[in-house]
């Protein structure tokens, strides 16, 4: 295991060999990452909640009006932003609402990538589909990667919501975004990603149990 991810789990760097040790350890470690990522969602939705709140209800007016829901991150923000987007667009309860992730179309995705660059992957895909009245969500743990930052400034141009989940300082995220929530870490997104689909509900009149 490198140096830049053994802090994660250094039972393992430290060449454990006892299996029921190992998997003691794991098991103790996931349950404390748990704790650990309650105390941020909490921490998160009690500094930023009302700004969240206020973009769900942005978000509501635009679809409301016809607009779509476009979402995009990369790693582990991409799956985040593939979450946000089936909450939207297949919801245990209430309607469908058109909403989908850039980072899900792998063959315009390495097509993007590999005769233009990646960081044209998600702002090309919103000059091909997107229009004025639509919504750009972007995910980041830094705020500041390529792809991203030209996407939201993209969208923004071409009269989008953009909104924007970022960590730390935000990164250059903020310098587009129409709304941007920047935490110590991601951790957060996905009670953020159901509240947000909890305030579309109530802002449209309908009810959610989505928890």
């Amino acid at each position: 295991m490198t140096d830049a991810t053994s802090f994660l789990y250094p039972f393992i760097d430290a060449e454990e060999s006892d299996p029921v040790a190992l998997l003691r350890d794991l098991a103790a470690s996931a349950v404390e990452k748990a704790r650990e990522s309650a105390a941020l969602q909490a921490a998160s939705l009690e500094r930023w909640g009302a700004e969240i709140e206020a973009a769900g209800r942005a978000v509501a007016d635009r679809v409301r009006c016809g607009g779509r829901i476009f979402t995009f991150g990369n790693g582990g923000s991409s799956t985040d932003a593939a979450t946000l987007a089936a909450l939207f667009a297949r919801p245990v309860h209430g309607r469908p609402l058109p909403a989908w992730s850039l980072a899900t179309d792998q063959a315009v995705m390495t097509a993007l990538a590999n005769d233009i660059g990646f960081d044209v992957i998600f702002s090309r895909q919103l000059i091909a589909r997107a229009r004025p009245g639509d919504v750009a969500i972007a995910l980041s743990t830094s705020g500041n990667s390529d792809d991203l930052v030209r996407a939201v400034a993209e969208a923004r141009s071409r009269g989008l919501l953009v909104l924007a989940f970022s960590g730390y300082a935000g990164g250059g995220l903020p310098r587009h975004a129409t709304s941007t929530t920047a935490s110590p870490s991601t951790a957060s997104r996905s009670i953020e990603s159901r509240r947000a689909r909890r305030w579309w509900d109530t802002a449209s009149g309908r009810s959610s149990s989505a928890s």
